[in-house]
């Protein structure tokens, strides 16, 4: 897998010399090592190999092999397996290079051993892993469109997390915008927790703040700080509308394929995963939402900053507002065309405004995608979510009935009161188990909170099961299986 990976990347003729000789060495070593390059299911990776981890040139290098070789492998074997990789490393690197000086159209490194290294742990975990499978393949959907059915679909937001033992196994090793924007790794990330628990959903592993770069706006989210966006535009927002370096428009859904094609690669590999099995969710950012992001550049409490200038140059804020929206309206038919079946548009930081600020700053643009999409895609169910918008639920009601399909509730009221709020709109309701009760509940606390949303909601295929927010990190496992499964057979 290594050698057919690099193969891709056209190694210069040193890489290709040194590969060669590696090869070589490789195949006379009778070992796990050929096992593994033969295709076959050696016995585990030694700590030793699963420590890959990216240099600061992004470079993936395996850590050093003077940790203790796991039993039932051969030392030499692995020693060789060690060398083999390295090399590769090497070769990746070189070609990755010049790959880049060449002017390639793609110049983001392809992480081959990363790739193949994934490959044979995911294979080795397949065997044992519990696995559970989604009792009504279409259900979701049919629930998105308005149908009575006679069970309640579910999935989680952050479904695919740092909870999961099998998700920190890659976040841990890998920094995030290479987990999300390599395909083979995104792919598996989106589908652990859907082997493992049966969701009636995949949502794709992603980042609100993906699309930016094709913008012009750079990011990047850092372990333990999380999202940090470049290019100071707290101070600079007004001079980055005009100019060089102004903040680009994206005017056609095909655009993305030069700057996102691996998000076509991912979402088009899980529809054939997925396919009559379970539904594919995209999401987008909200624009007001990707703004804030942009403006504040990173994490904040109330978006002092992006608020700040809509008070004292709203004329500014309209335009930026502008582009962001008319390119993430492309960006969610760029993932229906890709395969996403449903889009959830998530304004992350709608606590951050005032009802009225949100009617004028946020709603228009929400409108705005939907009405792109509805013209596009028709037939694909909107979700939207404005996280802490329960304190204006009626108004988001009024706003988006005929606009979105299903509204999402967070955890700040009652599923019976939020039912009352958005009673006659025709939205379907989604949510809102409390993800601190998914976290520190009990397995009977859990299905009690499963049983009385799904009756508050009207019964058992009247709403769509989700929490109030996402999965916690820190939560048990277990205590997903307990919430998937009560919504599943509650009938």
């Amino acid at each position: 897998k290594i050698f057919r990976a690099l193969a891709r990347l056209e190694p210069c003729r040193s890489c290709a010399l040194h590969i060669g000789a590696m090869d070589s060495t490789v195949r006379a070593t009778p070992s796990s090592s050929t096992a593994f390059l033969a295709g076959q299911a050696p016995a585990p990776l030694p700590p030793s190999l699963r420590g890959v981890a990216p240099t600061r040139s992004g470079l993936l290098l395996p850590s050093a092999p003077e940790e203790r070789i796991g039993a039932g492998s051969s030392s030499a074997g692995w020693a060789s397996w060690a060398a083999t990789a390295g090399a590769a490393a090497a070769g990746l690197a070189c070609a990755s290079t010049a790959q880049r000086r060449r002017g390639g159209a793609s110049t983001r490194l392809q992480p081959a051993l990363a790739v193949a290294v994934m490959e044979q742990e995911q294979a080795i975990a397949a065997a044992s892993e519990p696995r559970r499978s989604t009792p009504t393949p279409d259900l979701l959907l049919r629930v998105a469109r308005g149908e009575s059915c006679d069970r309640t679909p579910v999935w989680l937001m952050r479904q695919a997390g740092r909870y999961m033992k099998t998700f920190r196994k890659y976040s841990e090793r890998y920094p995030f915008r290479q987990r999300s924007e390599t395909p083979e790794i995104a792919v598996e990330l989106s589908l652990q927790c859907w082997r493992r628990y049966g969701m009636d959903a995949v949502i794709f592993f992603s980042d609100i703040l993906t699309p930016l770069p094709a913008m012009g706006i750079e990011f990047d989210i850092i372990r333990g700080r999380g999202p940090l966006v470049l290019g100071d535009l707290a101070r600079m927002l007004e001079d980055r509308l005009t100019g060089p370096n102004a903040i680009r428009e994206v005017m056609n859904s095909d655009d993305f394929l030069t700057s996102h094609s691996f998000i076509r690669e991912t979402l088009q590999t899980l529809r054939k995963e997925t396919e009559g099995q379970c539904t594919l969710l995209g999401f987008v950012g909200a624009p007001w939402t990707l703004a804030a992001y942009s403006v504040e550049g990173g994490s904040t409490k109330d978006a002092e900053k992006f608020r700040k200038w809509m008070y004292e140059k709203p004329a500014v804020v309209e335009e930026f507002l502008r582009r962001v929206t008319a390119s993430i309206a492309e960006y969610a038919v760029f993932q229906v065309q890709s395969g996403a079946q449903c889009i959830q548009i998530f304004d992350s930081w709608a606590h951050c405004q005032t009802p009225d600020e949100w009617r004028k700053w946020a709603a228009p643009q929400v409108k705005t995608i939907a009405a792109t999409l509805r013209a596009r895609c028709p037939g694909v169910p909107i979700f939207y979510f404005a996280n802490g918008g329960s304190s204006y639920l009626k108004l988001q009601a009024e706003e988006l009935a005929g606009v979105v399909d299903v509204l999402s509730i967070d955890q700040g009221c009652r599923m019976s009161d939020a039912v009352k709020a958005c009673e006659g709109s025709g939205l379907i309701l989604q949510g809102n188990v409390d993800p601190f009760v998914l976290k520190f509940g009990s397995e009977v606390q859990i299905r009690d909170a499963v049983r009385r949303v799904i009756d508050e909601a009207g019964g058992p295929g009247k709403h769509i099961m989700n929490l109030g927010h996402g999965v916690m990190q820190g939560t048990p496992e277990e205590n997903v299986l307990f919430l998937v499964e009560e919504a599943q057979i509650y009938v």
